[in-house]
């Protein structure tokens, strides 16, 4: 087994045996490790303590960037949807896993197969009700605003 992926394993059960799930990340930039995470779900209470977005959060601060592209993550587990968008926003190109989201459904963790699914319907097929509310009136409107800036 690769060490970086040998080190986000090593990561994940550390975690179960600190009491949280299964899921360590590594990330990786020029053949070292760059920054770190597990999920912290059960320390946090905070449904975005995944290890994945962790160490992306770690690794931008520390870089002071938030273009992380030539980054390597290597995840315990399959990455979710959110953290799967993070990696998407953030630019790294490359993520290798090592159980897959069936894994983790069979093992009692189904949200992201329910969740990847929901996002592949229309809005108005989707569970969350997503209604537009555009804005109108005196409302300054934000997205305008940011393209009326110096240089947009």
């Amino acid at each position: 087994m690769d060490r970086f992926m040998q080190k986000a394993v090593e990561l994940a059960n550390h975690n179960v045996d600190e009491g949280g799930t299964p899921f360590g990340a590594v990330l990786v930039k020029n053949g070292e490790v760059i920054a770190e995470g597990v999920n912290e779900l059960h320390k946090k209470f905070d449904v975005s303590g995944h290890a994945e977005l962790l160490a992306i959060r770690k690794a931008q601060e520390q870089l002071q960037t938030h273009d992380l592209s030539g980054s390597i993550m290597y995840a315990s587990g399959e990455p979710c949807p959110m953290c799967m968008t993070a990696i998407y926003y953030a630019g790294i190109e490359t993520v290798y896993f090592g159980g897959s989201i069936e894994e983790a459904k069979k093992a009692g963790m189904g949200a992201s197969v329910y969740i990847y699914n929901e996002l592949a319907l229309p809005r108005e097929k989707r569970a969350v009700k997503m209604i537009h509310m555009p804005l109108a009136g005196d409302v300054k409107d934000p997205m305008k605003h940011w393209q009326s800036r110096e240089g947009k």
